[in-house]
């Protein structure tokens, strides 16, 4: 083939491309094709009109990009062959190289086009049927005779539901008052809201009981009074239905208010507020209701469907705007019932029912209008709709207000352990109060979350079961289990090992040994070592089960680890030395030490510094680093050396035996005599001077006690000393009279002086 006819077939194919980009993926052509009829269209490709270079430019850029990618360009040479063998080929080759745009996740503004075009397409749609409907809709011939007849059976079976309905309501009236009364009488003696929830429950169930008993009367009388023609059992099943849905409407309604139950009412609204928004409330929603429901389906069937949109215009047109007046003229009262109403509950409430009396009458405006707009579209429809998503909504949120209000009394409760517990596991109880009130409050939280996701599904503004079965909604609850049973063996756990650490920290106030220093300072450090571990393995798992990648953070500790350990090498020295003097067992708490110049009792100790506090309240941090040497005083045993000095006229012998005769009392002493450990060691005449000698006697004392016996010591010699008339030595000073000189100055004559030496 020459050169010229494989050009040709290769151009073939993106000459044509703006076609079948018409037909097909905007991101690839299909060569093969366009191969097939390459022949039949070669002359059409020499005999183009000048106004289709642009077309011809695009075919070669498109070109060069397929021959410019390496995937792109084999796809192409086996789309070719399999066109050579007369086979067809599936592999549509990349118009640019490695596009793959079709793969690509949405962009948030793809996302919310999407949602505004779905939108606005059902708009149109609605716009276009009403138009429709009100162009092209077939008109009704007028039957006045059926008419009538009709009305007076309808008639006769709304008056009979209602008698019904309405009587029965008046024979269990006072019996819910009874019961109500019960209920708040049982409220005021035990200050428990649960049996005048029950009550209220209770009347709810009896009510929908007497309401469903109305429906099925209706039905039989439905059947007899139909007499077999589907037009009336039509009217009657649309009346019926309307009666159902909106009688239910209003029974939720009354339960809110209770306006002839003040006994059963929740809500702290006086009686005539109940009266004025049930009754309100009531006929606004019976009139919408079965005008939409029942009068205004009636005279599209009878008449034309031009005037039941008229019909049902004007009735929702009067309708909202005595809403909208009825909402205006309330604001600011409403607005203030529910300020008290906020001060008056939990915490947790006010807050969402403060944010509710700000915004109360633009939810309301804003959901008359949705409804006037809507029924004028399709009136049995939207309106079942709204009423469904309104009892929904007010069931879910009593609901949920039910279990936040037990979750929050449960959150302020307390656990309390018996004293066998609380001794050998101090903080066990505090702890188990913290992890029960954090679990409550997340199980609020989750409830409120819950609600507003159920609230959202019920107007269709959020589909809850899709995304629970959807791979986002099944990760993330999936997530979120897996979170809770780590966060659950963590904290479990934890609780376990700190409560025997705190276990063996226990003091012997109740019998039970207590613990050594050593053991003390090692169970402590080792207790916060151990929270830091669990700490930082369950943030660790649960970033991963998030979906976060540890491995770079965990590179990026060890990286930093390494940093810091070259930039802070004194800490790094600090942490080593004390670890080291932790296995030596140097010092622990509540041991008397010198380091250095201090000399103090040891009061806490941490991986890094020890704190000392001196006698005169100083409390000292010192670093392991700067220790180089430093004396224990409580490490086995503790001595001191005593002197004593006497005058050098003193006999030997005898200050010798008075010290003994001293030492010898100490040892008899009951409080001094047990810290002594052996016997003490005289050492005799230790030192000799012009003016004294000086005798020494050692003791070998119990750890920290030498300072006891040495002061009771001291007292003893010196009594003894005193009453066998020893001295201490003196120091003479003989002061040279030279008033016998020629000239001297008699005044300055003194005599000699004999001064006690220091």
């Amino acid at each position: 083939m020459h050169l010229r006819n494989i050009v040709l077939l290769l151009l073939i194919p993106f000459v044509l491309l703006p076609r079948a980009m018409a037909a097909s993926d905007p991101a690839g052509v299909n060569p093969s094709q366009a191969v097939a009829s390459a022949h039949t269209q070669g002359k059409q490709e020499e005999q183009e009109k000048p106004g289709e270079e642009a077309e011809q430019q695009a075919s070669y850029a498109a070109l060069a990009n397929i021959l410019d990618d390496e995937n792109s360009r084999a796809d192409l040479i086996q789309q070719l062959r399999a066109a050579a063998d007369g086979k067809q080929s599936d592999v549509t080759p990349q118009l640019a190289p490695g596009s793959d745009s079709q793969d690509d996740p949405p962009t948030l503004l793809d996302s919310i086009t999407g949602v505004t075009r779905h939108y606005s397409g059902v708009v149109s749609n609605k716009l276009a049927v009403l138009h429709n409907t009100l162009t092209h809709a077939p008109q009704h011939r007028f039957n006045q005779g059926v008419f009538l007849q009709a009305l007076s059976r309808f008639a006769l079976l709304s008056g009979a539901t209602f008698a019904f309905y309405f009587a029965a309501r008046l024979v269990i009236a006072p019996l819910l008052r009874r019961v109500g009364h019960w209920g708040r009488k049982t409220h005021e003696r035990y200050k428990s809201g649960v049996k005048a929830v029950l009550v209220l429950l209770g009347a709810f169930a009896a009510e929908l009981g007497l309401l469903l008993a109305a429906v099925m009367v209706g039905q039989l009388l439905g059947q007899y009074l139909s007499d077999g023609s589907r037009v009336l059992a039509r009217q009657q099943a649309l009346f019926l239905n309307a009666f159902a849905l909106m009688e239910f409407f209003k029974l939720l309604l009354r339960m809110i208010f209770c306006p002839g139950y003040p006994e059963i009412r929740r809500f702290p609204i006086g009686d005539q507020g109940a009266r004025y928004w049930n009754n309100r409330l009531s006929l606004v929603s019976g009139f919408i209701g079965y005008s939409s429901m029942v009068v205004v389906p009636i005279i599209a069937n009878q008449t034309s469907l031009q005037i039941a949109a008229v019909v049902n215009f004007m009735l929702m047109l009067g309708t909202t705007l005595y809403i909208l007046l009825l909402i205006v003229r309330n604001k600011r009262v409403l607005q203030q019932e529910l300020e008290r109403l906020a001060n008056r509950s939990l915490a947790f409430f006010s807050v969402f029912i403060r944010a509710f009396s700000l915004v109360w009458h633009w939810l309301a405006i804003t959901y008359f209008v949705v409804l006037f707009f809507l029924t004028q579209f399709d009136p049995g429809n939207s309106l079942k709709f709204m009423v469904t998503a309104t009892v929904k909504s007010l069931m879910m949120i009593s609901i949920g207000a039910l279990l936040s209000g037990l979750l929050t009394r449960w959150i302020s409760r307390h656990i309390s352990l018996s004293a066998d517990m609380r001794r050998n596991y101090p903080q066990l109880q505090q702890r188990i109060n913290v992890y029960v009130s954090g679990g409550l409050k997340i199980c609020r939280i989750l409830v409120v979350c819950s609600v507003i996701l159920m609230l959202l599904d019920a107007w269709h503004l959020f589909d809850l079961g899709h995304w629970l079965t959807d791979d986002v909604g099944a990760r993330m609850v999936d997530a979120l289990l897996r979170i809770a049973i780590i966060m659950f063996f963590s904290v479990l756990g934890w609780t376990l090992l700190a409560s025997l650490i705190e276990n063996r920290l226990a003091t012997d106030a109740h019998g039970r040994p207590q613990p050594s220093a050593r053991t003390r300072t090692l169970l402590t450090l080792f207790r916060n070592a151990l929270s830091v571990i669990i700490s930082t393995i369950t943030i660790m798992i649960i970033l991963s089960e998030i979906g976060v990648n540890i491995a770079p953070l965990l590179a990026g500790a060890g990286a930093l680890g390494l940093a810091v350990s070259f930039g802070s090498q004194t800490l790094v020295k600090d942490v080593i030395t004390g670890v080291f003097i932790q296995f030596e067992n140097g010092m622990n708490t509540g041991d008397l030490v010198t380091i250095g110049d201090v000399t103090g009792v040891v009061e806490r100790m941490t991986i890094r510094s020890v704190g000392v506090r001196q006698d005169t309240g100083a409390y000292h941090i010192i670093p392991y680093s700067s220790i180089t040497t430093f004396a224990n005083f409580v490490r086995g045993i503790g001595s001191f050396v005593a002197n004593y000095d006497v005058s050098r006229n003193e006999n030997i012998d005898k200050v010798n035996t008075i010290l003994r005769e001293a030492v010898s009392e100490l040892m008899q002493k009951p409080d001094i005599g047990p810290l002594v450990i052996g016997e003490p060691n005289f050492g005799g005449v230790v030192g000799l001077t012009n003016q004294a000698f000086t005798v020494r006697v050692s003791f070998t004392t119990q750890a920290l006690k030498q300072w006891t016996v040495r002061f009771a010591l001291d007292g003893l010699v010196k009594n003894h000393f005193e009453a066998a008339g020893i001295k201490p030595p003196y120091q003479a000073v003989q002061v040279i009279n030279n008033s016998d000189a020629p000239d001297a100055d008699p005044s300055s004559a003194a005599g000699s002086h004999i001064l006690p030496s220091s």
